[in-house]
């Protein structure tokens, strides 16, 4: 059986053909530009519609200068924290027409100004969602004069478009239920060195005095694998309540517990923090902070697409977080 032949892609050259034109008049024509002859205009509108002439939408936007597209960076894909929120910005970019490159720096902030000059070639704006980078990067892309926002990240001095989550009354949250439920003594299980989410954290924890609390600080990460090796060094401390600096990080140290023998919540209180889907379905259920990463992607896609249209006058915002007790959590007994 012979297979029927494909038709011919209907070209522009065969537009102008069919108008008499040139190329560059029919390009001009598909742009928009006014400077075609009317009756000239008119025959190339006539033919792009006789032969169902379809324009690249990409070749349009090179045209005019743009690409169409938004660059996004973020430290983890392996993260659901950053998957939810991309889906999100991606949501808000198809609706306005864009498109969304990802790249992943691996939590290592040495090549997130690499990564970003990369998707200043090819992105009409970028958004840097929890970047590490030192400040004189950041100082630096800013004034490229790219357009571009910040998710999770404040530095003092530097006007940067941003929008934050409450990271800060999360763990006031969290030190306010614990300290109900009689603990004193209390381990932070870090987060990544150069994250502001984890500054904030520890600023929060800075305070913890004022619910009585004795607050001790462990290195630790952002990963389940990191939160499994640290859970011994958590015991170690004497503490009756871990917090761990994500849900993922407490999933591990709940794994490597039950390893150990130790019981959640009986010997040991645990929390996590961000709220991802496992976090309910754990044994016992985690208690955590959840973060509304639905409406934080949606609010960074349309603040960066107003910074993309011209809208300088965006105003910084703040995304509060509500705590979720759940059954990892008890009181000292």
């Amino acid at each position: 059986m012979v297979a029927p032949k494909r038709a011919k892609r209907v070209t522009i050259a065969d537009v102008a053909r069919e108008a008499g034109a040139s190329v560059a008049t029919v390009s001009r024509v598909l742009n928009g530009v006014d400077t075609v002859a009317p009756r000239l205009a008119e025959r190339v509108r006539a033919a792009i519609v006789d032969l169902g002439y379809r324009p690249s939408a990409a070749a349009q936007d090179l045209a005019r200068g743009r690409s169409g597209t938004i660059g996004v960076l973020v430290p983890d894909l392996a993260n659901p924290y950053f998957h939810d929120i991309i889906k999100s910005v991606s949501v808000v970019a198809r609706d306005a027409g864009s498109r969304v490159i990802v790249m992943d720096s691996d939590e290592d902030p040495g090549v997130e100004r690499e990564l970003t000059e990369d998707l200043i070639r090819y992105a009409d704006g970028l958004l840097l969602c929890s970047p590490r980078m030192p400040r004189a990067d950041l100082a630096a892309l800013a004034g490229r004069g790219t357009p571009m926002l910040v998710t999770n990240r404040q530095v003092a001095g530097l006007a940067l478009h941003s929008i934050t989550v409450d990271f800060f009354r999360g763990i006031m949250a969290l030190c306010g239920h614990l300290a109900r439920l009689g603990h004193r003594r209390v381990v932070y299980l870090e987060g990544p060195e150069h994250a502001w989410a984890n500054g904030e954290r520890l600023r929060a924890f800075s305070g913890a005095e004022a619910f009585g609390l004795d607050v001790v600080t462990v290195p630790c990460g952002s990963t389940t694998d990191e939160g499994y090796a640290r859970a011994p060094a958590a015991l170690e401390s004497g503490a009756t309540a871990v917090v761990a600096y994500n849900d993922f990080v407490a999933l591990g140290v709940l794994a490597r517990f039950a390893e150990l023998g130790v019981k959640v919540p009986d010997d040991v209180s645990l929390t996590g923090f961000d709220e991802i889907d496992m976090a309910r379905f754990s044994a016992p259920p985690l208690t955590t902070v959840a973060v509304p990463r639905d409406r934080l992607g949606r609010l960074a896609g349309g603040a960066l697409g107003r910074i993309m249209a011209g809208d300088e006058d965006i105003e910084p915002e703040v995304v509060p977080v509500e705590l979720r007790v759940r059954g990892s959590t008890g009181s000292v007994s």
